[in-house]
Formats: structure tokens, C-alpha cells, sequence
């Protein structure tokens, strides 16, 4: 195998190896997939100013995310279904996040359950909430997180509806996949990943199953959650649920000033600006073009993160150019973990480093915590 120098060689070999309907719900969009072209490439647009004779020596990614030391501004975003990705994938994701030091988030709608992971990892972890209309089962489930110690609550505010993923609905994604022909053919190909699933037992929603009555072990995730997500989620919502947590709490999902306020009275420690990867509203602008008018709006007094494109260390370095304090990957580390399991995960993160270092350092910058939008290029 050749060596793997970048994100793209990872999404490359996570192609070749994951089942289709599974490669599809990762490296796809709403409608017309407009907007999630748009974050990669809206980062393509943004130049650079590169400054030479300037001392290199002893740079430091190094930095902080609510308070936590981080080892690079970059935190491993939810992914709904990562256990489906390769067998026990939320805690081979969280292993590694563990051991590069990094934070890692588990979704509501994961494979491997809040208790999988906690006692598979030993730093805390952040849990990413869901708020569906039996709010009995988000209470408790809210209560699961703080039991595991989780370090962070997220709460993600732009899914109060499933937007329309036309290859989700082709490939009739479920979990487990349904056992129809095309889908047994295209599983046997994947010889890896079909050993992997059959040897362990998590293969449905770790955090539902066994906790609400509607979803066993072959409920379909499309069905529930059409029927779960709850579309009365308002501002209200976010003060009991703060008051519910007691921690640290991130709003995932804001791509609009107004919002951005409103977020940050609602006591939020952090603001992450996404589109949901592109997967909601088709037609909404790139993350990181929404970003500078949501810095504008909230001042440097709250952390304001930046989600959504991010394929390379220089997407990073470009965020925080732009006033970000931190970053998320999604995309990214789930192509490592379909690739190559752990170790695909610490492979992705090592390449975003290797290439956040070097853009730093060509750039005339030693300390990741220096960066501002001097470094960006704005023309003669």
C-alpha cells in the first residue's frame, strides 16, 4: 500500500472498504449537495501570506478548548452511525482522539452506547445531544452522560427536522442494513469491514436500544428519528437543558448572527458555526463563510468554533485566521476510521498537525495560540 500523505488517500481507501449505503451517508449532502461543496471549497479561496527568515524553531500546537488543554485546536465532531463505519468505531475514535489528545464528542444516534465508551476510554469525553419529543428519555439520557463523566454537553440546534439526503433514501440506509440482495453483495466485497461486524454485538443504537420501547435492535434510523426529532426545540429548551446538565455546554449549529447572540445569552460556553455539514439546508453559505460576521456579532468574550470542510491543517489555520478558537472534524477522521480502523483515526489527525505545523511555520509563526487574519493574503 502506498504511503498515506493525506485526508484525500484516507477517503480513497475508506471507499474501497466500507459498505456503499455507509460511505454514502458519510461523503454526501442534502438535495443538490451544493453547500457541502461549498465548505470544502470556499476554503480554497482563501489566501495566505508567506514570510520567510523568520525563526521556525520550536513551534507549539498547543492550545485550549473551554478550558481543556488540547494538543491542536481540532475536537472529532459526532457522527451518527460511526459504529457502522467499522466495527466498534466510536470507541476506536475516542481511543485515539484519547491518546493524540484531542477531544472526542460521541453522538446520540452512535453505535457503541455513552457506557461502551466511557469504559473503553479513561479521559472524559463530550456527549453531543439530540432532543427528541420523549424528553423522559432525554432527561435520562442527559443523566447517562453526567453519570459517565462526561467533560462537555453539545447540543445540536439545526435538526429539529431530517433535511432530504436523496442517497440515504436510494441506498435504504437502516441499522443493521436490510438483507437484500444488492446489500449482501456489496457487503461480502467488503471483506474487512464484514469480519469486523460480525464479531462484535453492537450493531444497532447503543444509546436507544433498551431505552425507549419504539427502536430494537433493527430499528431504522430513518423512521425514528422523523418521528423523534422534536420541531417545538426553541430557546427555552436550551436554558432547561443547561440547567438539566450543569457543565459545560456548546451549541452546535449556528450559522447566523441574530442566532449568534441569542446563543451566547443563552449561557453557552461555546458557539460551533456549521451547516451540519452540508447535510441540512442545501443552499445555506459555507461555514467558514459564515463565520466572521458570527465573530462580529459575539465578540472574543465566547469561544466560537468553526465546523464543516475542513480536509487539511491549512483549512485549520485558515479558521483561526478568521477569529476561530477551535475547529471540528467529521468527514476527515471517518475516512481514516473506515480505511484503517484506530489506527486510520490517529493517521488523519497526524496528517492535520503535520500540515497545520507546516502552514504555520510558513506563515512566520511559532504559537498556534498567535494566529490572526495578519497571515491572511489580501491581494496587492
Amino acid at each position: 500500500m502506498q504511503p498515506i500523505t493525506c485526508i484525500e488517500d484516507l477517503r480513497v481507501l475508506y471507499e474501497k472498504r466500507v459498505p456503499r449505503m455507509f460511505y454514502d451517508y458519510t461523503d454526501s449532502g442534502s438535495w443538490t449537495e451544493s453547500t457541502y461543496r461549498d465548505n470544502i471549497t470556499a476554503f480554497d479561496k482563501i489566501k495566505l501570506r508567506q514570510r520567510v527568515l523568520v525563526n521556525m524553531d520550536n513551534r507549539s500546537l498547543s492550545t485550549q478548548m473551554i478550558g481543556q488543554e488540547v494538543s491542536m485546536p481540532v475536537a472529532l465532531a459526532p457522527v451518527g452511525l460511526t459504529g457502522m463505519q467499522h466495527a466498534d468505531g466510536e470507541i476506536k475514535a475516542a481511543k485515539a482522539a484519547e491518546k493524540f489528545g484531542v477531544p472526542y464528542c460521541l453522538s446520540t444516534m452512535s453505535i457503541c452506547s455513552i457506557e461502551d465508551v466511557a469504559e473503553n476510554t479513561s479521559s472524559p469525553f463530550w456527549f453531543q445531544l439530540y432532543v427528541m419529543r420523549d424528553r423522559t428519555f432525554i432527561e435520562r439520557l442527559i443523566d447517562r452522560a453526567k453519570a459517565a463523566n462526561c467533560s462537555a454537553l453539545m447540543l445540536t440546534v439545526d435538526l429539529q427536522i431530517l433535511g432530504q439526503r436523496h442517497k440515504d433514501i436510494k441506498n435504504g440506509l437502516s441499522t443493521p442494513p436490510k438483507p437484500t440482495l444488492a446489500n449482501l453483495i456489496n457487503m461480502v466485497a467488503k471483506i474487512r469491514w464484514a469480519l469486523g461486524m460480525l464479531g462484535t454485538p453492537r450493531r444497532g443504537f447503543g444509546n436507544v436500544i433498551g431505552h425507549v420501547n419504539e427502536v430494537d435492535s433493527r430499528g431504522d434510523l430513518s423512521r425514528w428519528t422523523t418521528d423523534q426529532f422534536d420541531p417545538t426545540l426553541n430557546w427555552d429548551d436550551v436554558k432547561w437543558i443547561k440547567d438539566r446538565w450543569g457543565g459545560k455546554l456548546i451549541l452546535k449549529g449556528i450559522m447566523d448572527a441574530e442566532d449568534a447572540r441569542l446563543a451566547a445569552h443563552s449561557g453557552a460556553d461555546a458557539i460551533i458555526v456549521s451547516n451540519h455539514g452540508g447535510r441540512q439546508l442545501d443552499g445555506a453559505p459555507a461555514s467558514i463563510d459564515a463565520l466572521p460576521a458570527i465573530i462580529d456579532a459575539v465578540g472574543t468574550e465566547h469561544e466560537v468554533w468553526v465546523d464543516g470542510g475542513i480536509r487539511t491543517g491549512q483549512d485549520v489555520f485558515k479558521a483561526l485566521a478568521l477569529g476561530a478558537t477551535g475547529t471540528m472534524i467529521g468527514r476527515a477522521y471517518i475516512y481514516g476510521l473506515g480505511a484503517m480502523g484506530e489506527e486510520g483515526v490517529s493517521k488523519s489527525l497526524e496528517v492535520i498537525a503535520n500540515e497545520l505545523d507546516l502552514t504555520m511555520a510558513f506563515c512566520g509563526l511559532r504559537d498556534i495560540r498567535k494566529v490572526t487574519d495578519s497571515v491572511i493574503w489580501k491581494g496587492v
